[in-house]
């Protein structure tokens, strides 16, 4: 009786511990680094299928901004087809980035399906939410701000 208790006790624990276990695998680690990597490049190389590659569709970037006439505070919002055009047109004359620019991607949490990254560039900081919608990781949500929040 005591042994088949000990037994069954031991089989529940590591049939818990198989199910909860949602470890990330190295591939996934480096998949979701470069989709934080196509987000940023995607604009230094002027190749908008690079960002097209990266985003969701339904992709929603946001920051604080100043209206410059009242002074106010208020969420701006852009979306994937904003950020296509962007990375197609802003550094065509290779001049918006310094010769190595800075892109640190930082991997904050990954759980199963999802992962927040932190993305640390020349002049902004972009905190990033990347989800893995049939076997591939895309970027949803990025949140971002100047290093100087004056020059929003």
């Amino acid at each position: 009786m005591k042994q088949s208790l000990i037994l069954s006790i031991s089989v529940s624990f590591f049939l818990l511990l198989a199910c909860s276990v949602q470890g990330q695998t190295q591939k996934d680690s480096l998949a979701i680094k470069q989709v934080a990597l196509d987000y940023i490049e995607s604009q230094h190389n002027v190749k908008p299928e690079q960002f097209e590659r990266a985003a969701h569709p339904r992709m929603v970037k946001r920051t604080f901004w100043i209206d410059k006439k009242t002074g106010k505070e208020y969420l701006r919002e852009t979306f994937t087809d904003a950020m296509v055009l962007l990375a197609e047109t802003y550094n065509q004359d290779g001049d918006r980035f310094p010769v190595h620019p800075k892109k640190e991607v930082i991997i904050l949490d990954i759980y199963d399906k999802t992962a927040s990254v932190k993305l640390i560039a020349d002049d902004w900081i972009d905190y990033m939410h990347i989800v893995k919608l049939n076997g591939k990781w895309q970027l949803v949500n990025v949140l971002w701000q100047f290093n100087d929040s004056e020059s929003h």
